[in-house]
């Protein structure tokens, strides 16, 4: 049954490869078992949609007369760094404005932030920049103040160091207080546990051993096209896993990039967390190659056999203890509660699974109609065997 990427891609050129969703897989195992389903399926489209605070844009903004070298550099008055060559800047999703004031009346609202900015940007509007700089013979401008447009921009591209988490933990508040988290709005005495992952449409967890996800790997990306350029920071294989590879606390991660100037706000949003920061929400979805039943096995995975690990974000999270007070699976976090400590507890997910759908059934589409090939990827760390560890800040004394 082995078939290679190369075999699948002349298929969808020919109009002859069977597509589906990772949430439909299950039910055509259970029709015809897991041989029959690897031999009628070429490709698994997965897709997540949710906040993605490892984000930003790269921006090259042309040239003015008489030019500039950027020191400092902001958009709508949203800092944007600027220690890369004269008109490149990098604006981080995370970043508020500086008159923003933050936590100081508490909780912050963080009503604007480079989230806002990136969507309002692929939305075409026009955006302030504002540029400083020291001033040099072959760069003379110490001041820059205009508008600019994405279409009169040279390039606008997404990167984010990291992306698509395999598996996450489930945020709950066993403080007297609410708390404010990048998992949202946290009740007193377990009032509400937070999630965030589209569970068996997440990509990595239908690709658990990045068999076929790696380098090169081309993916939907914020409704354009994009490319996974390496393993993402915090990226951790080396975690306890299910016997079908599901880690069973927070894993893998991929960095990512594509040109923004192709892609649309519906899949791009900043995103406002009171108490917390902004952020923004990327809409990404990555096709899984069925090149063996093995793989097919995988992509079968469902909510019930993910188990995500149930975290104390009032204290053990931001002490960093390590533990944990239990485990739920994603059909009980999708059900609307889950029971901790005796007591049903209200659940709500940060990611969309219905937008989540949406992605993968596009992928799904764009893959149909011979536009979208697959690649042929370079590996990336590959197992739970691997001795890389996400590792923690070891303090030291300054001398």
């Amino acid at each position: 049954m082995p078939r290679t990427i190369k075999e699948i891609n002349e298929k969808i050129k020919k109009g002859k490869a069977v597509i589906v969703r990772a949430d439909e897989v299950p039910e055509i195992v259970n029709k015809k078992g897991y041989k029959k389903a690897a031999e009628q399926v070429d490709v698994v489209t997965t897709g997540t949609f949710g906040p993605m605070c490892s984000s930003g844009v790269f921006i090259n903004f042309g040239h003015s007369k008489p030019k500039i070298k950027a020191s400092k550099a902001w958009l709508n008055d949203v800092e944007a760094y600027a220690g890369l060559a004269a008109v490149d800047i990098y604006l981080g999703a995370t970043r508020i404005p500086d008159n923003d004031p933050a936590n100081k009346i508490y909780p912050g609202t963080f009503s604007y932030g480079g989230g806002h900015v990136i969507e309002e940007l692929v939305k075409g509007e026009d955006i302030k920049l504002k540029v400083t700089s020291y001033g040099t013979d072959c760069y003379p401008s110490k001041q820059l103040n205009t508008l600019i447009n994405i279409k009169d921009l040279n390039e606008v591209i997404l990167f984010n160091p990291r992306n698509s988490y395999q598996n996450y933990n489930v945020a709950v508040n066993l403080s007297n207080k609410i708390i404010y988290t990048y998992m949202g709005i946290l009740q007193p005495n377990l009032g509400n546990a937070n999630y965030c992952s589209a569970g068996e449409l997440s990509p990595l967890l239908n690709d658990p051993y990045y068999k076929t996800i790696g380098i090169g790997t081309r993916i939907f990306l914020g409704g354009g096209i994009g490319y996974v350029t390496s393993n993402g920071t915090q990226h951790n294989p080396s975690v306890k896993r299910t016997p079908n590879g599901v880690p069973s606390v927070p894993a893998g991660t991929l960095a990512l990039t594509g040109d923004v100037k192709k892609m649309s706000a519906e899949w791009l949003r900043g995103v406002s967390m009171a108490g917390y920061g902004v952020s923004l929400a990327v809409g990404i979805g990555i096709p899984i190659p069925i090149i063996s039943e093995e793989m097919l096995k995988y992509t079968a995975v469902k909510d019930e056999n993910i188990q995500a690990q149930i975290v104390d974000y009032s204290y053990d999270y931001p002490q960093g203890t390590g533990k944990t007070i239990g485990t739920a699976n994603y059909a009980q976090l999708k059900s609307g509660e889950i029971k901790i400590k005796d007591k049903l507890v209200s659940t709500a997910s940060l990611s969309s699974y219905s937008k989540a759908k949406e992605i993968a059934e596009t992928l799904k589409k764009w893959i149909k109609k011979g536009g979208f090939l697959l690649t042929e990827p370079v590996e990336l760390i590959p197992s739970s065997e691997s001795e890389v560890t996400f590792k923690s800040l070891k303090k030291r004394p300054i001398k």
